[in-house]
């Protein structure tokens, strides 16, 4: 019985090591360690036989399994120490960088003159202590007219030409609708800019587009008056074109009174660059400020005519046609 065993501890010590040195994968190779040291592997199986040997038989063949499962183990370790390295080594060779190899080209990127002009705008307006807000392209009637004191019958419609959706809406003809959302949910003091796509009918030309860039500021706090927005505006202008010579003209805005049209002396002629006013009272009672209580003003400018005169283009299609001849330059 003893001999029989013995024949089978050796003849299974032979076949596994050479079933894992044959072996070529690591998921092969446990596999392997399962069928012959596993709790049901072929050695358990034969050292349940160990109950039918003789109490002095057992020793001996006790012995001799313990050294087929320490061969096998040992064949097992040394296997996947080379099939490991092997795998690392293949990696290696597969992920290996040639540093002598030119890199890939790609071209640097340039910042759009829109939203060159966009960003220093709202540098300027951010350190002088605003916050940026934002809002739809797509509003209401109410946000887009009536809140900003222009009733439906108001003769000031006719200066913006809106598109007008099918389900009632439009596209908003200005950014001053960003403004009573804004002030719908906060209360005074507050001060923001607010930078944005707009939306009116025009005829496309050299210098007009039924698609612009406006950004608008807005402060509203107690004791606000004509002399802090002219400081403001005089700030903001003499950081983006330098220090000359700025000009207010009496305008009108339904939105604003007084308003007032600001010009620049720009290559020796006035230039028209912002609109601007206090804000009109029936506008503050429309959000539930008091007009007694609070004042504000506000002022707005085309992104697109600063692009144009600070880089001297002359035509603003050139800003929407993505030539990179063009933007280039930028």
């Amino acid at each position: 019985m003893t001999s029989n065993l013995e024949d089978q501890l050796l003849a299974l010590r032979q076949e596994g090591e050479a079933a894992i040195a044959a072996v070529e994968t690591l998921e092969a190779l446990e596999e392997l360690r399962v069928n012959y040291l596993g709790k049901k592997g072929q050695l358990g199986a034969l050292l349940r036989n160990m109950g039918k040997l003789s109490a002095e038989e057992r020793p001996k063949f006790g012995a001799i399994a313990n050294t087929v499962k320490e061969a096998l183990q040992n064949s097992l370790d040394q296997q996947r120490a080379t099939l490991e390295s092997a795998k690392i080594q293949a990696q290696l060779e597969a992920e290996t960088l040639d540093v002598t190899m030119p890199g890939i080209y790609r071209p640097q990127g340039r910042v759009h003159p829109l939203n060159g002009i966009i960003d220093q705008a709202l540098d300027i307006f951010v350190g002088l202590g605003y916050t940026v807000a934002q809002g739809s392209e797509m509003e209401t009637d109410y946000y887009n007219f009536e809140a900003l004191n222009t009733p439906p019958d108001h003769p000031a419609r006719d200066m913006q030409d809106t598109f007008y959706l099918p389900d009632g809406n439009l596209l908003r003809t200005h950014t001053s609708s960003v403004q009573i959302r804004y002030m719908e949910k906060e209360e005074p003091p507050i001060r923001i800019v607010a930078p944005g796509r707009v939306y009116r009918r025009d005829d496309v030309d050299a210098t007009h587009s039924a698609v612009f860039h406006q950004i608008e500021l807005l402060a509203v706090d107690e004791g606000l008056t004509f002399t802090d927005l002219k400081g403001t505006v005089k700030v903001f202008l003499q950081a983006m074109f330098g220090d000359l010579p700025i000009r207010f003209r009496a305008s009108y805005f339904p939105f604003t009174e007084p308003s007032a049209e600001v010009d620049l002396q720009w290559n020796g002629r006035w230039l028209e660059v912002m609109g601007c006013g206090m804000v009109d009272p029936n506008v503050l009672k429309s959000v539930g400020y008091d007009p007694e209580i609070y004042t504000g003003f506000a002022a707005g400018f085309g992104v697109e005519r600063f692009a144009m005169v600070l880089h001297q283009i002359d035509d603003i299609r050139r800003l929407y046609n993505s030539d990179l001849r063009f933007l280039r330059q930028f």
